[in-house]
This record gives structure tokens, C-alpha cells and sequence, in this order.
């Protein structure tokens, strides 16, 4: 089972999406600085996420979320 996530960044309010088997220990990752790409804008908190049964659907669903419109949906949760 995969969980597709979006965090948000307390410092600058970007949005990184992503998505992991492991959520906990993901947003510990990002949080803690071992991901480069987000290491600059901690501290993460986490805005969305939803269960997916397959990684390949988990990366269809990240990819639609990464796009203009999923973006679009993610800057309107609080």
C-alpha cells in the first residue's frame, strides 16, 4: 500500500508532492533535512494524503497532483 502526500512548507508555503509505502518515516525525512529538495524550506507539514493499492497508481495519482489542475486543488486546502 502507498500514500500519496502533499506537505507544505511552513516557511515559504510551497507545496512538495510525493508519495511513499512508509508516510511517517517519509515526513521525518523531509523534516530532518535528509531530502535535498526540500531541505531548504523546512519546517514540512503535511496538508493531504491518500491511500493508493498499487505504486503505479500511487504515481499516476502524484503526477496529477504535480500538474497545473492538482496543484491548483492543493493550494485551496488550509
Amino acid at each position: 500500500m502507498y500514500t500519496v502526500y502533499a506537505i507544505k512548507s511552513e516557511i515559504d508555503g510551497r507545496i512538495y508532492v510525493g508519495f511513499s509505502s512508509n508516510l511517517e518515516r517519509r515526513l521525518k525525512e523531509h523534516n530532518s533535512g535528509k531530502t535535498k529538495s526540500t531541505k531548504g524550506y523546512r519546517p514540512w507539514r503535511l496538508i493531504f494524503k491518500e491511500q493508493c493499492d498499487s505504486r503505479i497508481e500511487a504515481r499516476k495519482l502524484e503526477k496529477f497532483y504535480k500538474s497545473g489542475k492538482g496543484k491548483e486543488i492543493l493550494k485551496m486546502v488550509p
